[in-house]
């Protein structure tokens, strides 16, 4: 099934920036929106459309030129993006790097010193503007480096310059996407709290840093190392574990991802994944969630002014009714019936 029909892209529609069959109006409108580049209409017939809907600092556009381009964009100074075909197909040549995106593939490009893009007849695409700061708040959960060396320079973005994204990898990638488009804002939306946005769209940044294919192929060869050296110690496993434990205590009311807890630990998201499992019983973040649980108890058997919301929204269970579900399960009665306990 094509992306184009998993995907609700209605937000991103609704949004025309423009829309002409003049070559030099799209040319100039094209340049203003991503960066200056030389554009060579073939053939075909001129019928372009741009539609842009922005998040927090990610963009999402839908593109079509009509006839068949050819585009020599200046090198990305501040972004990357992802391309994804909704119909047709586009060539891309970066860095001397040379590859085809098929309608339902995900491409990302980040030039350093050329691209050039070739769309075909028909061609329409999905397309995720990343910027670089974003990707550079994240970089270090994926970097091979275990610390940094003192007084040394900010690393650089680690992202190669063209890639496809791995097929078996476009279900979970599918799902970000879709995500983010609902997260997209709508007349009537509650506006919803730019920190969670910041850290939704760190998710995403992180998880196209962690699944190019070097950073793949590299982070899985040495989890599979680490997973030998936690089973063979015991004592180094927990002390693993009470790392991320004391962390978590540390930032109850903070957003906190798996890609933060495997840094506290000093392991990777996968390795700490199995620790969890096989001496806590359960996933890092579910054994985030029952700390916070926890503390949600305590405070209210011992505060009689706060209210279910209000301790609820504190630990950051920002939707009441999961939360209350997530309470019963754990306590065996509801958050309002712990209320009741304290009188």
């Amino acid at each position: 099934m094509s992306l184009s029909s998993n995907l609700d892209l209605t937000k991103v529609y609704r949004n025309c920036v423009f829309q002409s069959r003049s070559a030099v109006t799209s040319h100039a409108q094209l340049s203003h929106e991503f960066s200056e580049h030389d554009l060579e209409w073939r053939r075909g017939s001129v019928d372009t459309a741009l539609f842009r809907a922005a998040i927090n600092r990610m963009s999402f556009f839908v593109l079509r030129y009509g006839p068949e381009v050819e585009v020599r964009p200046e090198p990305f100074k501040d972004f990357a993006l992802v391309q994804m075909p909704l119909r047709g197909a586009a060539e891309i040549e970066c860095d001397g790097v040379r590859l085809t995106v098929q309608q339902g593939e995900t491409a990302i490009v980040a030039p350093r010193r050329n691209i050039r893009l070739v769309w075909q007849p028909g061609c329409e695409q999905l397309i995720l503007k990343v910027p670089f700061d974003l990707l550079k708040q994240v970089s270090c959960y994926t970097c091979p480096r275990s610390h940094c060396p003192p007084n040394v320079p900010d690393c650089e973005v680690q992202l190669e310059s063209a890639f496809i994204l791995n097929s078996g990898l476009l279900g979970q990638w599918q799902a970000l996407v879709q995500q983010l488009l609902n997260l997209l804002p709508a007349p009537g939306d509650v506006a919803l709290h730019p920190g969670w946005l910041n850290q939704f769209e760190q998710t995403v940044a992180m998880f196209l840093l962690a699944h190019q294919p070097a950073a793949l192929e590299r982070d899985l060869r040495g989890s599979e190392e680490e997973v030998i050296e936690m089973s063979s110690s015991a004592r180094l496993a927990a002390r693993k574990l009470e790392a991320v434990e004391e962390y978590m205590r540390g930032r109850l009311f903070a957003p906190i991802s798996l890609a933060d807890l495997a840094k506290a630990a000093g392991v990777s998201a996968r390795t700490l994944n199995i620790l969890c499992h096989r001496y806590r019983g359960v996933a890092p973040m579910v054994l985030l969630r029952n700390m916070r649980l926890e503390a949600a108890r305590a405070k209210l058997l011992t505060n009689p002014a706060v209210s279910v919301t209000e301790v609820a929204l504190e630990y950051g269970f920002g939707h009441l009714g999961r939360f209350s579900a997530y309470y019963r399960e754990r306590f065996g009665e509801l958050p309002r019936e712990t209320c009741f306990l304290r009188h």
